[in-house]
């Protein structure tokens, strides 16, 4: 019986591993001295996010002119990056909510790193609207709906850039609650772990008195299944509605109805590129190879190959959909995309999304931990030209050839890129030095619920 029980737990936990084990693998990088790997990326990522800030402090010294937006491209790299992030933060979610609700064991190593790369993903994304109303002190004044007497300064309810308002805050919000309170079992281990007096208080009060009751265990299981029924519907509407941005108006190559699944497929396909790249690093920098497993990553490999063949079937029924209408505004708006001035844009967009992904046919490669870090790298690159591409292609030729340009960032739109980036990991390497990047409780729920089923087995 034990040899069958061991089979069955080295399909998500390896190494043979205790339940003691676990807490003091799991909390040895909050309780260690940071490692030189660790040093250097938060160096690399501090530097970037600090010049990427005082970019930003000499955007709002000097105004949006400094960016590379003229007419009629009225739209640059801050709406791009802000659609990139947001679709980066949805596998957090998809893998928290979704696959917890389907009762999905192969989550339990990677939901806790994904929920807070939705977190950090959702604050970069957040920096670029702010920063795109070309007056950022007033963004509260502006965009948020509070009762005053002047009625005409009322925000435009019909107004799709309010809606993300409203759609981008609530999905923060309730990522937010979602990630603290699959937390606090193991702020409460983390707690009883800590010798310095400050530590354990902080942790402490983190942890909200959790003390693994039996009736502490049951609340806990119902919020967090509450929450993740509130939280799985937010995967559809959170992108449906930045996509909205676009579908809503009447741009040849933005007004058509695919572009709510597309943007929820291609956020998805995104964020779960990601969270390949971020558990890749994991693994190697903070040892976590018997907790995030290759049997892990060959999961989310399976997920990233078949949402890329969905976002490939979406772009070719964006052309299917240009030649079927008729119109030869929208008919053109595609053949400029994919042989006009940007061609480059498009092709490396479909080479990195939609050719690359599909090496995860073959097991062997989908079990390679290099290979899968390097097509989750290619498939970010590609997320990111589809932004550019949707945004850019659709605006740089308008209704009036007289007014057609060719729009090229300067170097503040990629300064201003690279520090959102290097405010992405930095906030996620201080997450790794600070919380578990492993969910403790579940993973040894896995090794459990396993002994049990092997035993009513035998």
């Amino acid at each position: 019986m034990s040899e069958v029980v061991q089979l069955e737990r080295e399909d998500l936990v390896t190494g043979r591993k205790s339940y003691a084990d676990i807490s003091n693998d799991i909390c040895r990088p909050l309780e260690s001295f940071p490692t030189q790997k660790w040093l250097l990326c938060f160096t690399i990522a501090v530097t970037c996010m600090s010049f990427g800030f005082a970019v930003i402090g000499y955007l709002f010294w000097e105004g949006i002119g400094i960016w590379g937006l003229q007419n009629p491209n009225g739209w640059g790299l801050a709406i791009i990056n802000f659609v990139f992030w947001i679709g980066i933060g949805h596998a957090g979610t998809l893998i928290s909510a979704v696959l917890y609700l389907f009762r999905q064991d192969w989550r339990t190593g990677i939901n806790r790193a994904a929920e807070a790369m939705t977190i950090f993903a959702v604050i970069c994304a957040l920096v670029f609207p702010i920063i795109h109303t070309g007056r950022p002190w007033l963004a509260v004044y502006w965009l948020l709906p509070y009762p005053n007497n002047m009625g005409p300064l009322w925000v435009n309810f019909r107004s799709p850039l309010l809606w993300d308002v409203f759609a981008v805050s609530t999905y923060f919000t309730v990522s937010a609650v979602f990630w603290y309170l699959g937390l606090i079992p193991d702020l409460a281990t983390v707690r009883d772990r800590a010798i310095n007096p400050l530590r354990k208080r902080i942790y402490g009060l983190m942890a909200m008195g959790w003390r693994g009751a039996a009736r502490h265990w049951n609340d806990y299981e119902k919020a967090y299944g509450i929450l993740a029924g509130l939280s799985a519907p937010l995967v559809l509407s959170v992108h449906t509605i930045v996509s909205f941005d676009f579908a809503v108006s009447l741009i040849p190559g933005w007004h058509t109805t695919i572009f709510p699944p597309y943007f929820v497929i291609g956020a998805i396909f995104s964020g779960f590129a990601m969270v390949v790249t971020l558990m890749v690093i994991s693994r190697e920098v903070f040892n976590m190879k018997d907790y995030i497993t290759v049997n892990h990553m060959e999961a989310m490999c399976k997920i990233i190959m078949c949402t890329g063949m969905l976002v490939g079937l979406a772009y070719a029924t964006e052309f299917f959909i240009a030649w079927y209408s008729g119109n030869p505004f929208e008919q053109y708006a595609f053949i400029n995309r994919a042989f006009g001035p940007y061609a480059w844009s498009y092709w490396t967009m479909i080479i990195c999304n939609s050719v690359i992904p599909q090496v995860f046919w073959i097991r062997k490669y989908r079990r390679n931990i290099a290979l899968m870090f390097i097509v989750s790298v290619f498939v970010n690159i590609g997320m990111w030209f589809e932004r550019f591409v949707i945004v850019v292609t659709s605006l740089h030729r308008d209704f009036l050839p007289a007014s057609w340009a060719y729009y090229t960032p300067t170097w503040a739109d990629w300064a201003i890129t690279l520090g959102s980036f290097g405010l992405f990991f930095t906030l996620f390497l201080l997450f790794c030095r600070l919380l578990p990047i492993v969910a403790i409780s579940e993973v040894k729920n896995v090794m459990k619920t396993s002994v049990m089923k092997t035993g009513a087995h035998q």
